[in-house]
């Protein structure tokens, strides 16, 4: 029990990467659709590439989004709508009718004549109720056929027929104008207009559910495919009713496969893409980024992120798909770069791309776009500190979005006249969603203890509270470490190294010695030396110790893991040789352990850059009379003891690397000498 609890003890860096690794893929299984996958890819204009094609069961051929549409369109406008006649309204008029009359119409003595002004009111009365007045418009055409319903009965009649108010006003103003009450025409308008109610409206509850139950009757098929039948065949083009009987096959085909018989077969094909995907990306971390293999926290951010991004896109692809492009995929290689190098940030974008090929509609197109969005990124993006910088680089990926859309789009329709700007506004969104890549960057340093480009730039800044205690208290160590910096950064920058991440470690590096200032040559005045009183021993164990102090004073400053690691590594496991060899002039036996620097030894090319130019440049300091052969022959001497001390064996920097680290030295001590050539008196 106890030997398989050290072996797990041992080993379990890497078991959590295999349960990381486990959990990413199972998740990102778990959010995939629930739905199979045709296994044939096609585009419309595009000729078919594999071998004939034969139904391989019987199928119903679907109608296209934009048939069904137009069906039901024509459903809509061509559907009767139901009125309903309010007799009780029509009947109250006309039984008011003589008692109105009689009220309004007194000046008609005679018998004979009121009976027939009556019976002329009555008429036009009857007319105007005939089909009715509206109580309110409708939006039909005057000539749209509709039902009205009376009581029991619905007789089928034109809209127009049934009258508005304004029509019943012009009505009875055209009729007793050609009539002979012409005279006592202000009387019967007067008589009307108290009389005349609306008593039609449009019943929408019937007419909604008439037309309802149309709707219901539309086939989202038209005629069907027997088993056998050949489909398409190899280099004809896909398009026309071809493209629908093939978009027919694939919707039946994913819609068989993905059954409870099949569901666990579908679910390992699924895992075993993405775990293989997955797989590729560490052996590249492995291989190419074994620092960021072996730090954990790192690896499980790369996954995270992964993990986030096919989260919110198939969440988009599930509620609204046509929707995919406003996610901004953009931002994982941002992201990435930003913590890491563009390289990590490129492959990780394109294994996500994959993995969301599954997925997506249109997955060549999608791969494509998203694919060539991810290079422009990575080549466009450059000292991402630099806000204008992002905002140039996302109109770039914008822009490029666009141009690659508008090229498929001509592909496939033959023309730009009926381009969706819809989309095209979605990769403006993505476009502007993109920018929220600097508060991510902030929040991701805070979770996983990461530092960007823009920390590294609030951190070089020697106003910061840390370098100007270093400053008062350490003058001389705060003037080598800026003189470091320079040295260290053009060193980097000539080898392709994060230039910025060891300037900050240089002007980092020595703060331990603030503990001690006066303990280091440096800082030291005309007024003695304080190691003249002490033993070699203790002296060594000193400026040993301002390595912890350094270490102890970034923890409560609360500098980042990669800052401290300057710190740590910039002696390695050198030797205090000078006081080591005071030592052994008095003691022959001395543990040369007792002057060594607890290391580790530096682990990259930063770390390698700072333990070189802080060496060369502290020892410079040395120099008297110097020239540029005796400058060029100390670099060498220096530089080359480190490496026969094997100081940089952990460090993935090559000897040609070295070499031109060495040339910038050179160059930059001859300057900093102001060294020139002698003219004759």
């Amino acid at each position: 029990m106890r030997r398989f609890l050290n072996k797990f003890y041992k080993r379990q860096s890497f078991i959590y990467r295999i349960f990381l690794f486990i959990t990413t893929t199972a998740l990102i299984v778990y959010l995939f659709p629930k739905g199979g996958i045709f296994k044939y890819e096609f585009t419309k204009g595009k000729p078919w590439q594999y071998e004939n094609l034969y139904a391989p069961f019987d199928f119903a051929i679907a109608k296209t989004e934009e048939e069904i549409e137009e069906e039901k369109k024509d459903i809509t406008d061509n559907t009767i709508p139901y009125f309903e006649y309010d007799t009780i309204v029509s009947n109250t008029a006309k039984e008011s009718y003589d008692e109105a009359f009689n009220n309004y119409l007194k000046v008609f003595n005679q018998t004979s004549a009121r009976d027939q002004a009556k019976l002329f009111g009555r008429i036009l009365l009857n007319d105007i109720y005939r089909y009715g007045v509206l109580q309110s418009t409708s939006p039909y055409d005057e000539q749209r056929q509709i039902f009205l319903n009376k009581g029991n009965e619905a007789e089928a009649i034109t809209y127009g027929q049934i009258l508005t108010s304004n029509e019943v006003t012009n009505l009875i103003n055209s009729r007793i104008d050609k009539s002979e009450y012409a005279k006592f025409k202000s009387d019967f308008v007067a008589l009307f207009y108290d009389l005349v109610k609306p008593n039609v409206k449009l019943n929408e509850r019937l007419t909604q559910s008439t037309l309802e139950n149309e709707l219901a009757k539309v086939l989202t098929t038209r005629g069907g495919v027997s088993r056998g039948s050949r489909i398409i065949a190899r280099g004809e083009v896909v398009e026309g009713g071809k493209l629908q009987i093939l978009n027919s096959l694939k919707a039946e085909y994913e819609s068989q496969v993905w059954s409870a018989k099949n569901f666990y077969w579908i679910v390992l094909g699924y895992s075993l893409l993405v775990s293989l995907a997955l797989m590729m990306l560490l052996l590249f971390i492995r291989k190419y980024r074994n620092d960021i293999y072996e730090n954990n926290t790192q690896v499980t951010f790369i996954f995270f992120n992964i993990l986030f991004i096919v989260l919110v896109s198939t969440l988009v692809v599930k509620y609204r798909s046509e929707y995919i492009y406003v996610v901004p995929l953009c931002i994982l290689p941002l992201v990435l770069k930003a913590f890491f190098d563009s390289r990590l940030g490129l492959f990780t974008h394109v294994i996500t791309v994959l993995i969301l090929g599954f997925v997506v509609p249109n997955s060549y197109e999608y791969t494509f776009l998203q694919i060539i969005a991810g290079i422009v990124t990575i080549l466009t993006i450059s000292e991402s500190f630099k806000r204008a910088n992002l905002f140039i680089s996302v109109g770039q990926i914008t822009i490029i979005y666009i141009i690659a859309y508008i090229s498929f789009h001509i592909i496939h329709e033959g023309s730009v006249s009926n381009i969706d700007w819809t989309t095209v506004v979605l990769f403006v969104i993505s476009g502007f969603a993109t920018l929220i890549v600097h508060p991510l960057i902030y929040a991701y340093e805070k979770i996983f203890g990461l530092i960007s480009d823009v920390s590294l730039l609030e951190l070089s800044d020697t106003n910061s509270v840390l370098l100007k205690e270093l400053s008062d208290k350490a003058p001389g160590t705060f003037h080598h470490s800026l003189n470091v910096a320079n040295i260290a950064e053009a060193a980097a920058n000539e080898i392709g190294a994060n230039a910025m991440l060891v300037r900050v470690g240089a002007l980092y590096h020595d703060i331990g010695k603030m503990a001690n200032p006066t303990y280091f040559t440096e800082n030291q005045s005309a007024s003695g030396n304080p190691h003249d009183v002490l033993s070699p021993k203790e002296s060594a164990r000193i400026i040993i110790n301002h390595v912890i102090r350094g270490i102890e004073i970034a923890k409560k400053y609360k500098l980042p893991d990669r800052v401290i690691d300057f710190i740590r590594t910039h002696h390695g496991t050198s030797t205090v040789y000078y006081f080591y060899t005071k030592e052994k002039e008095s003691n022959e036996n001395v543990n040369i352990e007792d002057f060594q620097y607890p290391g580790p030894k530096p682990f990259s090319k930063e770390t390698a850059i700072l333990m070189m130019s802080d060496s060369v440049e502290a020892a410079s300091k040395s120099l008297k009379n110097p020239t540029s052969s005796l400058i060029d022959s100390f670099v060498e001497k220096i530089v080359n003891k480190q490496m026969e001390d094997e100081q940089f064996l952990n460090a993935n920097i090559t000897f040609k690397e070295i070499q031109q680290v060495k040339k910038v030295f050179k160059r930059k001590l001859t300057n900093i000498y102001h060294l020139r050539i002698e003219y004759p008196e």
